[in-house]
Formats: C-alpha cells, sequence, structure tokens
C-alpha cells in the first residue's frame, strides 16, 4: 500500500496522515496480519505541489502497489492519470479536489470540500446576514463559492462575498478587514466571515481577532480541516472568535466513542508522536480508509491480493460499515452515482455533521448534527 500527503511545506502539511498510515499498519501486523499476510506501507511526500504529487503516484505505479490508502493531495490532475493507467485504487483520499469524486478509480470514504462547505452554507443561511467567504487563491480554492453558495441557496439567502487570500501568507490583516467589512454591510444584519484556508486558518483567524474590535457583531464559521479543537483553543477558547460558531465535519466528534478503536490505536503503536493527532480530519479519514482497505482484503481471503483483484472486490457492490462513522460505503459504476448528474459521481457520503463551539469546546450541534446535503448539491451549479 502508499500513503501520500504534504510534509515540511511553507503551506498545507498533513504528516498525520502517513503517520497514522503507518501505525496502522504495525498494529494490524502485531495482531498476525491478514490472513497470515503483513501489511506493507509506503509512504510518499507530495511537497504540496504537482510534481511531487506525480513522483508519489509514478513510484507507486513503480513499487506494484495494491492500493493508494486515506492520502492528501490537492493535485489530482497529476496524481490520477498514472494511477487509472495501472489500475490503482486510490481508496479514502481526503476531498479536497473534484477529481477524487469522478475518477473510476476512487473510492471516497467521505463527501470532501463539497458536502462541509455545502453543508455549511445550509446552516448559515438561517442564522447569517452578509457571509464573506475567505479561500485560497489556488485551483482547489476555485471550487469553493460555488459549494457554500450551494447551502445559501437553499435557505434563500444571498451568495457569500468571495475574497482571495494566499495559501502561505504569514499574516492576513489586509483580508481580515475585507472580510468584516462585507460581513457588515447590512447594519440590521450579523454577519459571518467563513475562513477555509486549511492549514493557514489559525494564521487567518490570529489577524481576524486583532481587526475584529471594530466589529463585535460579526461571529466565525467555518470546516473542519480548516480549523479543529486546537485551533480553538489556540484562538482563545470559550472567549475567541469561535465561540457559537458553527463548524461543519464529516464524522462524529472527537469524543464520540466510536473514536475509541482508533484512539487505542494511536495509544498503542504511536504514544507520544504528536505528528498524529486524533482531532484530525486527516488522521480521521485515513483510520476509515484502511478500514475500507481491510474489509477488502478479508473479502479476498486466501486469493490472489493484487491492485486488479482490491479494485474488482470495490466495484462488486461491495458493502462495507465504519462502526458508525460514516454511513455503509458502497461504490456505484461508473456513472450511476447519485450526484453523477452534477459531476460528483464517485460521491457516495453526503452526510456532514453540524458542531458548534460552545464554551470553547467543539460539540455536536441540535439531534446529533447529522445534515444530508444530496439535494443542496443537486441544485448547485458546479459545471
Amino acid at each position: 500500500m502508499m500513503t501520500w500527503a504534504p510534509q515540511d511545506t511553507s503551506a498545507t502539511n498533513k504528516a498525520g496522515v502517513p503517520a497514522m498510515a503507518a501505525a496502522y499498519a504495525r498494529w494490524l501486523n502485531s495482531q498476525g496480519g491478514l490472513n497470515g499476510r503483513k501489511l506493507k506501507v509506503l509512504t510518499c511526500n507530495d511537497h504540496n505541489n504537482a510534481v511531487g504529487a506525480a513522483k508519489c503516484a509514478r513510484r507507486a505505479v513503480d513499487e506494484n502497489v495494491v492500493a493508494v490508502v486515506g492520502s492528501y493531495s490537492q493535485f489530482g490532475d497529476s496524481y490520477f492519470a498514472p494511477l487509472e493507467g495501472a489500475g490503482i485504487a486510490y481508496i479514502g483520499g481526503y476531498g479536497v479536489t473534484n477529481k477524487e469524486f469522478t475518477s473510476a478509480v476512487s473510492y471516497p470514504v467521505n463527501g470532501g470540500q463539497p458536502t462541509l462547505l455545502a453543508g455549511l452554507g445550509k446552516a448559515l443561511a438561517d442564522s447569517c446576514g452578509p457571509v464573506a467567504l475567505v479561500r485560497p487563491d489556488s485551483v482547489a480554492g476555485d471550487q469553493l463559492p460555488e459549494l457554500i453558495d450551494s447551502g445559501l441557496a437553499s435557505g434563500g439567502h444571498d451568495a457569500a462575498k468571495d475574497q482571495l487570500a494566499p495559501e502561505d501568507a504569514t499574516e492576513y490583516g489586509k483580508q481580515s478587514e475585507q472580510a468584516l467589512r462585507a460581513a457588515t454591510a447590512d447594519p440590521l444584519e450579523k454577519g459571518c466571515v467563513v475562513p477555509a484556508l486549511g492549514g493557514r486558518t489559525d494564521t487567518f483567524m490570529d489577524s481576524f481577532r486583532r481587526a475584529r474590535g471594530d466589529y463585535p457583531a460579526v461571529r466565525a464559521a467555518t470546516v473542519l480541516g480548516s480549523v479543529d479543537q486546537s485551533v480553538i483553543n489556540a484562538t482563545g477558547g470559550a472567549n475567541g472568535p469561535y465561540e457559537g460558531s458553527y463548524i461543519t465535519g464529516w464524522y462524529p466528534v472527537t469524543s464520540d466513542k466510536r473514536w475509541d478503536p482508533m484512539k487505542k490505536v494511536i495509544n498503542k503503536e504511536a504514544f507520544g508522536d504528536n505528528r498524529i493527532d486524533p482531532a484530525d480530519a486527516g488522521v480521521q479519514t485515513t483510520w476509515i480508509a484502511y478500514t475500507v482497505l481491510r474489509a477488502v482484503l478479508e473479502k479476498i481471503g486466501d486469493g490472489e491480493v493484487s491492485a486488479d483483484s482490491v479494485r474488482r472486490t470495490l466495484n462488486s457492490g461491495f458493502k462495507v460499515g465504519t462502526g458508525g462513522l460514516t454511513p455503509t460505503l458502497s461504490w456505484p459504476q461508473q456513472g450511476q452515482g447519485k450526484l453523477a448528474s452534477v459531476g460528483l459521481a464517485r460521491l457516495v457520503n453526503t452526510d456532514v455533521t453540524l458542531q458548534v463551539v460552545r464554551e470553547g469546546q467543539l460539540a455536536a450541534a441540535k439531534d446529533g448534527g447529522v445534515v444530508d446535503v444530496t439535494k443542496t448539491l443537486l441544485n448547485a451549479n458546479l459545471s
């Protein structure tokens, strides 16, 4: 198997993703492996650029890996071509690019940015006046405005004000001021600022907190992957700008008992490894992706394990449970997915968890906080 992610870059870093993959392999192998076979995981750094992503994919082909599992990369156009040519499955990518929801060799476990932004827009439609979206000036960032707007529109809300920001900035004073002005364009409504800057969201919030003094009524809202509990703590906890904010995620809150098996593996195989944070959405996605892989390998049993047999199993109508962390997962034949008409044929998990920052802690909102955004995405203009 191979797992890749960017590490040691000036922008997005996901070191916990390959670290979680290696810990999972150590744990599974300590139990005797699967059917007497050991799991061998190769890791690769895509360096957060197209060249690095392509190199990781070509290495996967050269090494004859049976699947790429639980990875993160913004450069789907670079890595999917080699994988498609070799027939290698891409299981449980982070969902950061639309290509993950269109390629025939992709088997996503979450709804990626499409569901998070659509779900957030849906939640904010009834509770916010003007909404300002601050997003990366990048190819991946270009996909975000229509997604949040689809959710806002489902509640009869105007589109968000789209504001570009560099994804590797060291401060966002100018962007914070612009967002705050946009969010207060209607003096009778309480506006919202939505930073969706991935690993740089905490940097933005530092600037936002300083600029916010003249705009006390404005609140922030965002998505997991852009913020987690550590970011909330670093920005003031209960006294910080996230207090009372809606945050959408793919999975239950980290305190949910359904994460206990993952936490036990981390404690046993990666105790003291500060790259692996159980609250990190990348770590969680990698855990779920390897859960899927294990189910596939168990289904194959004593048969030949190869890229072809893994893909055939996944394409056979195979269904896999993830301990309640997601709905039961199964991937349709190409072109038959429920969101194929809007260009998201491989997106099978449309559940979004709606969370709220309450007394400085992420907690489930409303009745379990689960929202299905299928209809919202079907009404989006994603062409």
